[in-house]
């Protein structure tokens, strides 16, 4: 079978949590960038790679990289490209997106442009046609342009893999769903551990690690685009790879997963979210503010994202906020808390330096992984 070059985008700051979904994946990776992970796959991979991975925006299958640095040179690079063997003469193909960091190439919507007239010389002299219908299957294309080093792309998933299909009710501030997968594989977390968000939202936190912890793949309940690459991808390896995601699920795992805020709103959402994950039976939901935060049990997780007052008169709450939280944590006996955040105050009113802060961008917004580490618990004797 055919090998691509696979490319998979992520959260920057992420790529090792990627890189290790990988490599559980069995395959070898190529190179980690900022922000992506290139891994060599056939077909199957390109199935397996948009079902399974957690932490992935979305997986492109490489065309080709080329140096350009004049609009000639592009359409040269992108025209020697053989797109013959990636889109059939029915095809419906355009440039999606164009991105240009630090290249003499910056306008995204010219190298759109004589991106998809480069593409169209070429299946004209391959296919011996000057017309083409385009009412055939969708390819859709992204170019990125680094330091004048192009790199062209099919992209296989259509939307982004956040979108699993289950998040249609959202809090106004949403933690999207390839980020909170990220940050709990950066935990120690395992499912025979007690987990508790006490900033629910929408739910995502609890929710994707209740998909986790019963090994729910994230791409099973929804399309791809790759879906009609019938040339490229046969339909049965797309029906192997939801068959091999069904038989990997497990949801009467036993877990003591929480999730609290204090709009009771919010939680109903955050609840009619988890039924259409599949695993609303396995968290605990409830409208409780931080104050009012506690657990009888040892070595617990508290992982959330609390408000940072993205808006000027938020700002006011936030000392008194995060002093409940470290508050809250103190109470806990033996827990670990992890805090994603934008407030750069977070350390001093929580009361407590973190033993890890990791800066991570959620979306244009620098945040910080606040890690507070709590011991670990004892190791149960093996019985005789």
């Amino acid at each position: 079978m055919r090998t691509y070059e696979l490319m998979v985008p992520c959260h920057f700051g992420l790529e090792a949590v990627l890189k290790r979904e990988i490599y559980d994946l069995g395959y070898e990776i190529l190179q980690v960038e900022d922000g992506r992970v290139s891994f060599l796959g056939d077909a199957e991979a390109v199935c397996r790679a948009n079902i399974f991975l957690r932490t992935a925006e979305r997986v492109l299958l490489q065309v080709g990289r080329f140096h350009a640095e004049t609009f000639e040179e592009l359409f040269q690079g992108i025209r020697s490209l053989p797109w013959e063997d990636y889109l059939p003469a029915d095809a419906k193909f355009w440039v999606k997106k164009a991105s240009s960091v630090k290249s003499k190439l910056f306008s995204s919507s010219d190298i759109q442009s004589v991106a998809k007239k480069a593409i169209v010389e070429r299946m004209k002299q391959q296919y011996r046609t000057e017309w083409f219908p385009e009412d055939g299957a969708e390819y859709p294309i992204r170019i990125f342009l680094l330091k004048d080093e192009v790199m062209v792309a099919l992209d296989s998933s259509g939307d982004s893999l956040h979108r699993r299909g289950y998040r249609t009710l959202t809090s106004k501030a949403p933690l999207t769903e390839t980020l909170a997968a990220a940050l709990l594989l950066l935990t120690p977390w395992h499912a025979d551990r007690i987990l508790v968000d006490p900033f629910c939202g929408s739910g995502t936190f609890p929710i994707e690690a209740a998909m986790i912890a019963a090994g729910i793949a994230p791409g099973m309940n929804r399309s791809f685009t790759a879906e009609q690459w019938t040339n490229l991808i046969p339909k049965s390896l797309w029906y192997e790879s939801v068959q091999e995601a069904q038989e990997m699920v497990h949801t009467d795992v036993p877990v003591d997963i929480q999730g609290y805020d204090i709009d009771a709103d919010v939680v109903k959402a955050a609840r009619e979210n988890a039924r259409r994950a599949g695993v609303d039976h396995m968290i605990h939901f409830q409208a409780r503010p931080v104050s009012e935060l506690h657990h009888p049990k040892k070595y617990g997780f508290l992982i959330t994202n609390p408000p940072y007052g993205e808006r000027l008169e938020e700002k006011s709450a936030l000392p008194g906020l995060y002093g409940q939280i470290g508050d809250a944590y103190r109470r806990l006996d033996a827990w670990s808390m992890y805090l994603l955040t934008g407030y750069e105050d977070a350390e001093r009113y929580i009361g407590r330096k973190a033993d890890k802060n990791r800066k991570i961008y959620n979306g244009m917004l620098r945040t910080y992984f606040y890690q507070f580490m709590g011991p670990k618990p004892p190791k149960r004797k093996r019985e005789e």
